[in-house]
């Protein structure tokens, strides 16, 4: 089946009032030009960062090839001086590196202690997130995390989706002149990234669902719903349950569960 490209709509001078109003219930893909990030648009270059960010060291994914891969995990994790780390992913070969000259990097900020803490830019790199400014367009309550990420070019991330429902990108190329920050419904749409060029960004989460909807365990922002992972340790067992049956029964109840979840579960807005 051949994969359908859906148009991004593009939107300059959006206020709050039209967000939340007009396009935020849409739940649709959108990019949001012009929107004030702050001096990261003008100050964030390679020598800068290399200075501001000084050498507090920070784990990066590391991998031979541009495209990394979850599943098969085709990369392994190293630790480098932040500054160090910028140096070697703003280059194309390297005269230093762990697996080979062309590796790739790509860094993920983490919490001080990633099993209890989200990262914040304002709280691991201060003297860089007090650069950013942050859309307003949603209650100080909601925030969840801000992202610090840096990518070699050409990389590559893996296809997934993300269960927090919103999710800001504010990107910053160093040979870009419109930095820009793009807001989507940042829930369960399959999407990955490639970095065409040295990449910086920060991304932004917002929660939407309840907090007692939310896996307090979860610092990533990306473990499903509560509601959710109940609801596929239901349907293993019921799994595990029909293949106690010869082919042709559990073929036929296994239909009655599919046209069920189908009746009862799926919603008439999104297909």
């Amino acid at each position: 089946m051949a994969e359908q490209c859906l148009p991004v709509p593009r939107l300059r001078g959006v206020t709050r009032e039209h967000f939340m109003e007009h396009l935020y219930p849409q739940r649709m893909p959108l990019v949001l030009e012009g929107l004030d990030l702050g001096s990261c648009t003008s100050k964030w270059t390679v020598g800068y960062l290399s200075q501001a960010g000084g050498t507090k060291e920070v784990k990066v994914h590391v991998a031979a090839v541009p495209q990394m891969n979850f599943i098969s995990k085709n990369f392994v994790y190293r630790t480098l001086p932040f500054n160090k780390l910028v140096q070697r992913a703003a280059e194309e070969t390297h005269k230093e590196f762990f697996i080979s000259e062309d590796e790739k990097y790509y860094l993920r900020s983490l919490g001080e202690d990633p099993r209890k803490d989200v990262a914040d830019i304002r709280q691991q790199f201060p003297s860089l997130g007090g650069d950013i400014k942050f859309p307003i367009f949603f209650e100080e309550g909601q925030f969840f995390s801000s992202v610090f990420r840096i990518s070699s070019p050409g990389l590559q991330l893996w296809t997934h989706y993300d269960v927090l429902n919103l999710k800001c990108w504010i990107l910053t190329a160093l040979t870009w002149i419109n930095t820009h920050s793009s807001l989507r419904r940042g829930a369960l749409w399959f999407h990955n990234v490639i970095s065409e060029e040295f990449g910086v960004g920060v991304n932004v989460f917002w929660k939407h669902l309840p907090s007692e909807c939310y896996d307090k365990t979860d610092t990533y922002g990306n473990k499903d719903p509560v509601a959710a992972s109940r609801a596929v340790q239901i349907l293993d067992r019921a799994l595990k349950t029909l293949a106690e049956l010869p082919e042709e029964y559990r073929d036929f109840y296994a239909r009655q569960m599919v046209l069920r979840i189908q009746d009862k579960a799926y919603s008439k807005n999104f297909k």
